[in-house]
């Protein structure tokens, strides 16, 4: 009677006199699974093809000949690249998580991001056989000349030494030489930075938390404008007296002979 009992009990005879068998459901197609963008990620929205091509030598990493991005135009301190260099979507959000956190305490504090990683990367195995196709899809960059500017930051009146000290936490999460600027910070055209680059100050755009103010009626980007002005007329004037000057003295020097 016990070994009766015991043999029913073991595992092999209650699966073979079972009647009831638990259902099977079909394994989800790996394939046909997309890929989830959230809201805080650093990825376009849509694109016209899943995959691009590398480009020409000359534009895969530019070398910078532009004096366009080399400026700050939202925030009062930034970031420049001295090189030239391919930047992932993983670095550019370490170093937004990191910016973000250190001038939190600083009310009104902004953080801006000139570049945006929309390039997708394609990459292939290891000692892998020429042919077969394309890579897949392995993440998203953006290419950064020299002299781009890549982050500013602004507002509620920070500070030069919170500013700094935000942005080296961000020098050390990318991986090429970058530069820290401001407002009075000339120009860069490839390795090249001079005063001389800079436009005339009648031409320069007129900073954007300034023509916020005046359309809320509290700024004077009109009169900045204006003042940029006068100074330079100004300046002028004193190069021209100065010369002026230098042409009379030695005239008034010599003796009038008869």
């Amino acid at each position: 009677m016990i070994g009766s009992i015991t043999s029913l009990l073991r595992p092999s005879a209650i699966a073979s006199s079972s009647r009831f068998t638990l259902p099977l459901f079909p394994k989800p197609p790996t394939a046909s699974i997309q890929q989830v963008r959230y809201r805080g990620q650093l990825a376009p929205k849509r694109t016209k093809y899943k995959k691009a091509a590398k480009g020409a030598p000359g534009t895969q990493i530019p070398i910078g000949g532009s004096l366009k991005g080399t400026t700050l135009h939202h925030g009062t301190y930034g970031l420049r690249a001295c090189s030239s260099v391919r930047i992932s979507a993983a670095q550019l959000s370490s170093c937004q998580m990191a910016v973000r956190r250190k001038i939190k305490p600083v009310k009104g504090a902004q953080m801006y991001l000139r570049v945006f990683p929309d390039i997708p990367v394609c990459v292939k195995g290891n000692e892998q056989r020429m042919g077969k196709g394309k890579g897949s899809f392995e993440y998203w960059s953006c290419r950064v000349s020299p002299g781009k500017v890549i982050m500013e930051i602004g507002g509620g009146g920070i500070r030069e030494e919170i500013a700094k000290a935000a942005l080296k936490l961000a020098q050390a999460r990318l991986p090429l030489q970058t530069e820290f600027i401001t407002l009075s910070s000339s120009p860069r055209l490839g390795k090249i930075s001079h005063d001389n680059l800079a436009s005339p100050s009648y031409a320069r755009p007129v900073p954007n938390p300034i023509v916020e103010l005046d359309v809320k009626d509290e700024g004077r980007a009109r009169d900045v404008v204006l003042g940029r002005e006068a100074e330079e007329v100004d300046e002028l004037s004193r190069r021209l007296e100065g010369s002026v000057l230098d042409d009379v003295r030695p005239a008034a020097g010599k003796e009038v002979r008869a």
